[in-house]
């Protein structure tokens, strides 16, 4: 396995510059179908380059790009305290319009590497979550797995454009996403066979080995169908 930070360009440039840096783990066939993993807020941080290398190793050419390059880049953040109220504010001041350009570029840039074999799937956690089915919306992802994927309940206008297959992860216990907004989310794919919803005995963040509320049970599965759906979609 071969892991190297990349340059990526930005849409028509941009007025923060004109690249931005990605994480880029190769598996160790050196080939295979393209994941877009997409970072919680805390950056592409240990954790999430960890991820980056266990889904290679699965098989996929990764690509987890650096979502908050214009406002504090390559920036790897704690969960607690003032590291977790600078990731807050980093997602507040962050510009959608741009976040979508970057998603574009981003897919475009997984596809054009050579080592692609050509389709593309988008998986992420709680912001990553959102942006993947956001991703999935824009018809340019073969397969997308959202995990607690927050704020997804309120960009529902987005549901009726998926046609790939999407799964959704989410806690049962999780404080930041309701049930009842799961509920909502459901709701908006009532009938749609290419969703998929799981709900696990596990708080927000069980997927991430460093947080307190890791789950290791509930990764495992998620982990698990999530390898299914790509497996599924993309090989």
């Amino acid at each position: 396995m071969r892991q190297e930070w990349i340059s990526i360009d930005a849409a028509g440039g941009d007025d923060n510059g004109g690249s931005y840096g990605g994480y880029l783990a190769l598996p160790p066939a050196g080939r295979g179908p393209g994941l877009l993993l997409l970072q919680e807020i805390f950056g592409v941080n240990r954790h999430i380059r960890a991820v980056a290398e266990q889904y290679a190793l699965d098989g996929f050419v990764v690509l987890a790009p650096d979502v908050f390059w214009r406002e504090a880049p390559r920036v790897e953040l704690g969960y607690v305290g003032a590291e977790r109220e600078r990731a807050m504010q980093l997602l507040a001041r962050a510009d959608r319009s741009k976040l979508a350009a970057d998603l574009a570029t981003s897919i475009a840039a997984l596809r054009a590497r050579p080592e692609c074999t050509g389709r593309v799937g988008a998986f992420g956690y709680c912001m990553g979550g959102r942006l993947a089915y956001l991703a999935a919306a824009g018809g340019s992802v073969d397969a997308a797995s959202c995990f607690y994927g927050g704020g997804i309940q309120d960009q529902l206008e987005h549901a009726v454009r998926i046609e790939c297959p999407i799964q959704f992860h989410y806690g049962e216990r999780d404080a930041h996403i309701p049930l009842a907004a799961v509920d909502k989310v459901k709701a908006a794919f009532t009938g749609r066979p290419n969703a998929e919803f799981h709900l696990y005995d596990a708080e927000h963040g069980f997927n991430c080995w460093e947080r307190a509320a890791y789950h290791a049970p509930s990764s495992a599965r998620a982990h698990a169908r999530t390898l299914a759906l790509f497996a599924r979609a993309l090989f």
